[in-house]
């Protein structure tokens, strides 16, 4: 295998953090939640925490997870880890009207993505526009490597955990969209 392309394109499941290290040794990571939570046992209260983190190189490679410990750091890593296993590649192409140039700097697709009651809606935008999206999806979408992008919102977006898990399920769709070929080259699509 010489890249994170064949690896994900194979099917095969990655089952070690330290080979997405190796495919990719640019990855980047931000913690969007940290958040304390409780569950009650026969002994009283069991505190753990609760860690949203992404990664992402920004050239079209992005993962979300979730991870939970006792302790605030061993979340972080568990969510760190779990985020490369869970790595995607985005679709991105010039798929907007208003735009021309050729680079892949937005989705080539309009697609949508839900979790919970949020609902995250991500559509091609032209050159210079820049992230029209709450901070959430800007985050997630910097790490994805898309540059200019329209976002519709809606749902309780407050909630950080399922804002960034529809943005990513979204990205997904693109990574998992069937386009024609003639489309494909008329929008220049980057897989």
């Amino acid at each position: 295998m010489t890249g994170m392309d064949g690896a994900l394109q194979s099917g095969l499941p990655l089952k070690e953090p330290d080979i997405v290290d190796r495919l990719l040794p640019g990855l980047e990571d931000e913690v969007l939640d940290i958040n304390m939570v409780q569950r009650m046992t026969d002994s009283g209260r069991r505190v753990k925490f609760r860690c949203v983190v992404v990664v992402g190189n920004r050239d079209g490679f992005v993962g979300y997870a979730q991870g939970r410990d006792d302790q605030v750091g061993g979340a972080i890593q568990k969510a760190i880890d779990i985020a490369k296993l869970n790595i995607i590649d985005v679709s991105r192409g010039c798929g907007s009207w208003e735009c021309g140039c050729g680079r892949p700097h937005t989705v080539a697709l309009r697609t949508t993505g839900k979790a919970g009651s949020v609902e995250v809606e991500l559509q091609p935008a032209p050159h210079g526009l820049g992230l029209a999206g709450g901070e959430t999806v800007r985050h997630v979408l910097e790490l994805a490597g898309i540059e200019d992008i329209w976002t519709r919102s809606s749902g309780n977006t407050r909630t950080t955990v399922n804002f960034a898990k529809a943005t990513f399920n979204a990205l997904t769709a693109t990574a998992e969209s069937r386009v024609p070929e003639r489309t494909l080259q008329k929008r220049e699509v980057v897989e």
